[in-house]
Parts: C-alpha cells; structure tokens; sequence
C-alpha cells in the first residue's frame, strides 16, 4: 500500500513540474548581451525621455512606462542611457522591472551608461584633461550597484560618452582613465562581483577609437580596445555635411535628376560614409590584431534645424532626409548583424532650450507630444501604436500625414562645387 501511495505522490510531482514548465513566463530567463547584440529581432535605440526644457524636472515612473510601450511596440528591445548621477537611469529600469511584473511577455534590456569627466569639467575652471573627476568613482558604483539590482535587464555598461574625443572640450578625458575603470569592471565580473555574462565598452566618436587622426593611436587605446568585451562606434554624416562636407551636395553628374532623386543620392552616400567610418575602426582593430563585435552606440539624422544644418548651412535637415537616413541605417546594420543604437527616441527639448529649433533638440522620432515623424508614418498606418498614447495624446503622424506638407519644407543639397569652394 505504501509503494503504491509514493508511486501516486511521484506521479503528482510529476504532473505538476510539467504544468509549471509549460506555463512559466516566456522572460523569466533573460538573454545575454552576446544573444542581444547584432540580433535584428532586438533593436536599439538611445533614450533620454525627458519631457521639460530642463533635467531638473525628471520623467516620472507612468511616464517612463508610457514610453516603454511605444518603443517595444515598433520592435525596440535595448536602451542605452548615459548616465546614473540623476534618477532618470534607476527609474527607467523600476518602470522596465514594473512591467516584466505585470507583463511575462515584456521585454527590454538596458546599455547602461556612466558618465565620465576629467578634474574641473563642467566649471569655471580650466578642465584639467589628465586628471580625471573625483566623481567618477561614484559614478561607476552606482553603475555596478544597478546591474547586480536588475541582472535581468542590464546587460552593458559603457563607461563614458564621447569622453576621449578632444572636441569634447570641456570634460575628456585621456584614454588610460576609461582604461582603469574598463578593467575595473572586467575584476568584478572575474570574481563574482558582477555577472559574467555583463559586456563592458566605451561608447565613443569613431575617431577616439583609431578610425580618423592618428594622434588617438596610442597605447592606452590598444589595451582598452582588447579589454572592452565589444567596441562601441559613434558615427554622425548629419554634422559633417557642415564640418567635413566631403560626400555632401549635388554632383555635377546629377544636376538633370528630379530633386527627390537629388537628395536620395547625397542621403545614399551619407550611409556609406558612415559605413566608411565604421570600417575605419573595424581596421585599426584589426591591424591591431583584435577582432571582435563593433557595434554603433550612437548615429542619427536631426529633423529642425536653425543653424549650420538649415536652409542657409548644409541643407540637410528635414522630417524626409531624416527618414530615408533611419531606413538606411536600420537595413544595413539588421543585415549584417550589427546594433545600432539610433539616436533617438523621442524629441528632447532641454538640450537647446534656448533655441527652439536649435538641432540638438530635434533627434527623437518622435516630437514630445508622442506625433510620429515620416520615419514612423508606416508603423502608424499599421496600428503599431494602436491604443498607445504620450502625455495624453494618441500616437499619430506629424504633418497630419500630409506628405505634400511636410515636403514643402524640404530643400535640396547645395551644388557639392559650392561647398568645396566654400561658397
């Protein structure tokens, strides 16, 4: 009778072990970084989410929430943030956490961001590019406190934002610091004090990482290119149709086509040029003889601009060049395996608060209000967004997705003579 009983009890466990085995949420084991990246099933994107003229007033958690929604809707599964001194990083992964609770379908992981500056960045003081910020230790804590809080969402940390390129005058840093904190990082995850499968980079210009000016070749940018688990390339045609025009304009050879084929050359060439941006760090690796995952941490194309890039610069901003731009991009980097954290997310007007239509503050895809720029009409017309809302506003498309509108305010590329004769 005994071993009859048992043999009832064994057959329940049974029973039930494969009941919960059926039914267990579909992200209670979360991905790695390695599965993550170059996977065009999870797209990246750059978010801030800040909503004001000004960081001091910080996205709520139903805000964050809000936004989460929209994003994994059109396919966003990766964040990256760019820093964990203010309280918008901690309450993104709350709100990402809160959702995976009340959804087991939901998915999002995080490139999480920690900023790093050198000894009187940011004052009145002259930046001192040799020391590095006392703070910068507290920041990276706070980095390592987050990813062993939320493991199963943070699956990057990236030490720095531009933070070697020298036209970041007022706060680079010499190439050794992102060093020690990289390996820094790499300990930790050697003894047991972070996650094994966390991936560590830099996310910086792709000239900071040996691609351009040779005075970036140094040893200390060796070493940190074989200590970081992936490289992280920042590439912007956008500004350079004013800094270094050299794919940008009308050829004499397309002078007889339409305008719309006009621009859809120089917006052609504008992805090749990053494409050639992004070799250019591919081959410095691999002169150096590493070879491993170069994936884009930041690129993106502006929609309003008032300056170097409007009607009396480059000409080469607009909703349209804007979405041929995140198209391009998108295709090439989903077929050959690359991530690329667009940037950006949602228009972010504290960056240029004094000037409305100054450029900085018109990367997002989406305006403020939660309208749908060109690049996204399509996803609009597909109910992608369907029952989603941003501070109150069903998602729909700018220009009332009136396209001859939206066209009116589209100029063609000056004549490329002109701008290499700087007219």
């Amino acid at each position: 009778m005994m071993k009859k009983m048992n043999k009832v009890i064994t057959a329940i466990f049974a029973v039930i072990t494969l009941f919960s085995c059926v039914n267990k949420p579909t992200n209670t084991m979360s991905k790695t970084a390695s599965e993550i990246l170059g996977n065009p099933d999870y797209l990246a994107i750059s978010y801030g989410g800040y909503r004001q003229n000004t960081r001091d007033v910080q996205p709520t958690i139903k805000e964050l929430k809000e936004d989460m929604k929209i994003l994994s809707a059109m396919g966003i599964r990766i964040l990256r943030t760019y820093n964990v001194q203010l309280q918008q990083a901690p309450n993104i992964l709350k709100a990402i956490s809160e959702l995976k609770a009340e959804d087991p379908n939901f998915e999002m992981y995080v490139m999480l961001g920690a900023w790093m500056d050198c000894l009187n960045a940011w004052t009145d003081k002259e930046p001192n590019h040799d020391v590095e910020s006392e703070a910068n230790a507290a920041e990276i804590q706070r980095a390592v406190d987050l990813a062993n809080k939320y493991p199963d969402i943070v699956k990057i940390i990236a030490v720095g934002n531009e933070a070697m390129v020298k036209w970041a005058a007022s706060y680079f840093v010499q190439p050794n610091v992102i060093l020690k904190w990289v390996n820094h990082l790499q300990e930790l995850k050697k003894s047991g004090k972070l996650s094994k499968d966390l991936w560590i980079t830099s996310s910086d210009n792709f000239a900071s990482w040996g691609g351009g000016d040779t005075v970036y070749h140094v040893e200390d940018l060796e070493k940190l290119i074989k200590a970081v688990d992936f490289i992280s390339v920042h590439t912007y045609p956008m500004h350079d149709t004013h800094y270094n025009p050299v794919f940008w304009g009308v050829l004499a050879e397309e002078e007889n086509l339409s305008d719309l084929e006009k621009i859809d050359a120089a917006m052609l060439r504008s992805e090749a040029y990053a494409k050639s941006q992004y070799d250019s760090v591919y081959s410095y690796a691999k002169s150096l003889g590493v070879n491993k995952a170069i994936h884009i941490g930041e690129t993106g194309w502006a929609s309003i601009s008032s300056g170097h890039y409007g009607p009396k610069g480059s000409r080469a901003i607009d909703e349209y060049k804007q979405g041929l731009y995140y198209k391009y991009m998108r295709d090439w980097t989903n077929s050959a395996g690359i991530s690329c954290f667009y940037f950006e997310a949602f228009d972010e007007h504290w960056k240029d608060h004094h000037n409305k239509k100054g450029s900085e503050n018109h990367f997002g895809l989406f305006t403020i209000d939660g309208q749908a720029k060109y690049a996204l009409w399509d996803m609009v017309d597909n109910g992608v967004f369907e029952g989603l809302s941003r501070n109150g506003n069903p998602i729909i498309k700018t220009f009332n997705g009136d396209k001859k509108k939206l066209m009116k305010g589209v100029l063609v590329p000056p004549a490329a003579n002109e701008i290499s004769a700087g007219k």
